[in-house]
């Protein structure tokens, strides 16, 4: 851990030039009650997969609760303040398929049979002083080495600590230790079997077009990672910006991890170049992945691994241009992204967007010769501008995936959210 706290330490001290934070957020506080948030968000989300292998097809649809509260501070020097939240699902059709095929909405009982609700309720503590905030208990955290899955009906939980402080301008620097994850489809705390995760890092804002992240994790017993990014956005005109976001992972997994009898590592990077003008965006990006391993899985098939998450550092720790269906994350992979994003607002529809992506991978080492993969991805969302239904939601995407990988099907998927938050408090 010392070379993960003197690296952000010299973050800091990079940024060192900038002016202190303008006010200090404990001194603004109103109190505990005055300041305090109750949310619930309505999540109905619907996945098929028809898998074009002679695979049974898989689908889920299940109806989402997600309420979260937030207190204010108590005023004075260091304020405090409970965050919780309670979570429910409710399964509404499972199709004709008992396996989950990696969907994960509900879990199965000892005969094998699909739940018919999930529920988790989970509280932290939290202090302030000045800009830097001390929670401990149950928490949703998202950070590049530590971020919870909110890719299906429920979102994935994690209980530790974390302290994140803002007491530089345009820095913010992260601190955590967790020690329990919570998997999406099971209730009882840690059933994720976490022994422990500890991160450290940060993110300073250069300019407003210009930012950059460094971040370290140590996963006891699985792996030790570190990230690192850099984010440009060149303006051209009023109404044209070409960007560019550069996202690295390096990770040491330990023999305990990979099955192996001895370390391994992977390296895994993406190039993302994007030109915007107006509602238009066009983009190209470049994803490699270096080194990784091989192991026997449970019925005795070969599968490779190149760069791995949701192995205590949460569903969504994978901030990689190529990161859809497929991640394209394979032992020694190389794919090519080429994506077109469109905002109706400029057509006068606000709120209606598009996208679209062809992503092609290849190289991929998997113990018994090279492979490929390729997706074409459609995703349509609109969001609700004014009215009795403002800020509803609808979310439909598709992905089709084709790969001669070992570990992957062919499928074509499809995804349904519809959304609506309700503020309460």
């Amino acid at each position: 851990m010392s070379v993960m706290k003197w690296s952000v330490i010299a973050l800091a001290v990079a940024a060192g030039t900038s002016q202190m934070a303008f006010a200090s957020q404990q001194s603004e506080s109103k109190g505990f009650v005055e300041d305090a948030k109750l949310d619930l968000l309505l999540r109905n989300a619907y996945f098929h997969r028809d898998h074009k292998d002679g695979v049974q097809d898989q689908s889920r649809w299940g109806q989402g609760f997600i309420a979260t509260f937030e207190s204010g501070f108590t005023q004075g020097t260091i304020g405090v303040g409970v965050d919780a939240y309670g979570l429910l699902g409710v399964k509404l059709d499972t199709g004709k398929s008992r396996e989950d095929g990696g969907i994960a909405f509900f879990g199965t009982d000892s005969s094998g049979k699909t739940q018919d609700d999930l529920s988790e309720a989970g509280v932290a503590i939290k202090f302030r002083a000045s800009n830097t905030v001390l929670k401990y208990g149950d928490q949703m955290p998202s950070l590049p080495v530590l971020a919870h899955d909110t890719t299906r009906l429920l979102p994935q939980t994690f209980t530790g600590t974390l302290i994140t402080s803002h007491e530089i301008e345009g820095l913010e620097l992260n601190v955590g230790r967790f020690t329990g994850q919570n998997n999406l489809t099971e209730t009882a705390h840690d059933n994720g079997r976490l022994k422990s995760i500890d991160v450290l890092g940060g993110t300073y804002s250069f300019t407003d077009n210009l930012s950059a992240s460094l971040y370290f994790s140590d996963i006891k017993d699985v792996a030790e990672k570190k990230y690192a990014n850099v984010n440009y956005i060149f303006p051209l005109s009023d109404s044209q910006s070409l960007g560019f976001d550069f996202n690295i992972y390096k990770s040491d997994y330990d023999s305990e991890f990979t099955g192996t009898g001895k370390d391994e590592d992977n390296t895994i990077w993406s190039l993302a170049a994007t030109y915007s003008v107006g509602g238009h965006s066009f983009i190209v990006a470049h994803q490699r992945s270096h080194g990784g391993f091989n192991y026997v899985d449970d019925e005795g098939n070969i599968q490779q691994v190149g760069y791995a998450y949701d192995i205590g550092d949460g569903g969504n720790g994978i901030y990689l241009a190529n990161s859809f269906l497929s991640d394209f994350n394979g032992k020694d992979e190389r794919s090519w992204q080429a994506s077109y994003e469109l905002d109706f607002s400029e057509y006068g529809v606000p709120g209606l967007a598009w996208k679209t992506a062809y992503i092609r991978g290849t190289n991929i080492d998997t113990g018994m010769g090279d492979a490929s993969e390729r997706e074409i991805f459609n995703q349509v969302s609109y969001v609700v501008q004014d009215g009795p239904a403002k800020d509803l939601s609808l979310k439909l995407r598709n992905s089709i995936l084709r790969t001669s990988n070992t570990y992957w099907n062919d499928m074509n998927e499809i995804r349904v959210f519809v959304e609506y938050p309700l503020s309460i408090l």
